[in-house]
C-alpha cells in the first residue's frame, strides 16, 4: 500500500480522519468537561501535521494521477468533514487501478 503514492496518500488519509475524530469527540471533550487541555494540545499536534502531510501527498496524487479539478477539491473537503476521508477511501478502493495505480 505505501509502495504507490495513492497508497501513501490513503495511509495518511485514514491516520488524518482517525486523529480528526479523536480530536473532536475525545479530546474536545476531555478538555471542556474534564478540565484536561493536555489531551487537545497532543491531539492537536498530531493531527495538524497529518493534516499538512495530507495536503502535500494530495498534490503529489493529484499531479500523478492527473486528477481533476473536482476531485481535488472533493478530498480536500473530504479532509474537513468529519468522516469524510473514509468515504473518499471507500471510493478509491472502488475505482479500478488504472496505469500505476494500486488497488
Amino acid at each position: 500500500m505505501l509502495m504507490t503514492p495513492l497508497g501513501r496518500f490513503r495511509a495518511v488519509a485514514l491516520a488524518e480522519g482517525l486523529s480528526f475524530i479523536v480530536l473532536l469527540f475525545i479530546a474536545m471533550p476531555l478538555k471542556y468537561l474534564a478540565g484536561m487541555p493536555l489531551a487537545v494540545k497532543v491531539t492537536g499536534m498530531l493531527h495538524g501535521v497529518l493534516f499538512v502531510l495530507y495536503l502535500l501527498l494530495l498534490v503529489e496524487v493529484g499531479l500523478t494521477y492527473r486528477w481533476p479539478l473536482f476531485r481535488w477539491v472533493g478530498a480536500l473537503g473530504a479532509s474537513l468533514v468529519p468522516f469524510g476521508v473514509f468515504v473518499l477511501d471507500a471510493r478509491l478502493r472502488q475505482e479500478p487501478p488504472s496505469a500505476g495505480q494500486d488497488a
